[in-house]
């Protein structure tokens, strides 16, 4: 124990002492005046990342998870799946259980476009509803071990821990795009 917390403690030591220190993405934001519609949330399910990315440089890597199927993309209301695609921001807020939501356009015209042809092939019922108020959020106060743990607790929203989402929160703006990929 005494050897992990020591190589822990010279591991941040190296990297301050080179300035290769983990910023913040808000401090890089700010230092660097990156605008916020240059930002893309790139979303991967199977890594369970949220990477911010400009250009293409990734600034930050959070980790995150998904709804309890984490591994389709979302069909219809209910199905626990998180969508797959490009996305916008509706609007953002702080969220009395999950500390902010960030609320993405699904549905969008590329998800009802998706959605109708799911129901032409039959592959889900013709009565079935898209679903909608999809988002990313944190977690439950003092629930960080559910990322931590790649518990997929969402019905399809993303979740970052509580620190994360602040972060994130704070860094980007509505004119930010998402995308969110298998």
């Amino acid at each position: 124990m005494k050897i992990i917390i020591f190589i822990s403690i010279l591991s941040v030591g190296i990297f301050s002492w080179f300035g290769i220190e983990k910023k913040t993405l808000l401090e890089q934001v700010t230092s660097r005046k990156i605008p916020k519609k240059d930002l893309l949330i790139h979303i991967d399910k199977s890594a369970y990342e949220l990477k911010v990315k400009y250009n293409d440089e990734t600034l930050i890597t959070y980790p995150c998870v998904f709804g309890f199927n984490p591994t389709d993309d979302k069909k219809q209301e209910g199905d626990g799946c998180t969508p797959e695609g490009n996305f916008g921001i509706i609007s953002m807020y702080p969220h009395k259980s999950w500390s902010y939501f960030i609320w993405i356009d699904y549905p969008n015209p590329e998800s009802r476009k998706k959605f109708e042809a799911n129901k032409k092939n039959k592959t889900i019922p013709q009565n079935a509803k898209i679903g909608g108020e999809v988002g990313i959020h944190g977690v439950p106060i003092g629930s960080d071990d559910a990322i931590k743990n790649k518990n997929n607790w969402t019905l399809g929203c993303i979740s970052l821990k509580t620190a994360d989402i602040t972060d994130l929160y704070k860094s980007i703006g509505k004119e930010t795009k998402i995308l969110i990929v298998k």
